[in-house]
């Protein structure tokens, strides 16, 4: 399924939902509010059917639009967009794709490793270390790079304990995550071959994830670590 089921009507209702976060307007709203969600789980589910296709995706997971604001200052209830995230099949697939719709030419794709566990980050910092050539050419690969850019993630102040600051590969190995995006105009997301394009997209992320994957199921010395 390729024909994108998105319309004008899901950023029109996230333009007034910015200009009117506050929870009387939504209530007042939230008929409009599940027409939307509606329709654009049909998309959503689109991507789904099209991953499936070429990737072992365990699940989808569509995010509440409902902000956690226990723990901000920003004490607005409402996100301005909505997102999906597609899961890879665990323990022997890592990666994860990701979907944000928002008006405003601020819709975009991402996908990598965002805050990975405390044992990954090792394990990937290791790989770095030892050998950074594969991760390199991916990197540079040119319609990745011509599509996602350079890698993004937050980055330390200097190396991490037990690692050569003068390393050769030190501005990877010092990165918290690893991910790229890349961003779509309004008008691209409204083009009947949106669906076809996220698809596409999404492919390019595949030899990084298979990357990333082996490594994260192998020691330093290759073998498995998988139900160990």
């Amino acid at each position: 399924m390729n024909k994108s089921n998105m319309n004008n009507d899901t950023l029109e209702f996230l333009k007034q939902l910015s200009k009117n976060n506050n929870k009387a307007w939504f209530d007042e709203n939230r008929t409009h509010y599940e027409k939307v969600k509606k329709n654009l789980r049909k998309s959503f589910d689109a991507v789904f059917e099209n991953l499936k296709k070429h990737d072992d995706v365990e699940g989808m997971q569509i995010f509440r639009i409902n902000r956690d604001i226990r723990f901000s200052a920003d004490k607005t209830p409402y996100k301005n967009h909505m997102s999906v995230h597609y899961k890879r099949r665990k323990p022997e697939l890592r990666g994860g794709y990701y979907l944000h719709i928002e008006p405003g030419n601020k819709s975009f794709i991402a996908g990598g490793f965002w805050a990975p566990s405390k044992e990954d980050m090792l394990r990937i910092r290791q790989e770095f270390e030892l050998d950074a050539a594969p991760m390199r050419k991916i990197m540079l690969d040119a319609q990745f790079q011509t599509v996602f850019g350079p890698v993004r993630g937050d980055t330390l102040s200097t190396a991490p304990k037990g690692f050569d600051k003068t390393h050769p590969d030190i501005d990877l190995i010092r990165m918290k995550n690893w991910y790229f995006e890349t961003y779509f105009t309004d008008d691209e997301i409204l083009a009947a071959n949106f669906i076809s394009r996220v698809d596409a997209t999404f492919r390019l992320f595949r030899p990084y994830f298979d990357y990333m994957s082996e490594v994260l199921s192998t020691d330093l010395n290759g073998e498995s670590v998988i139900n160990q």
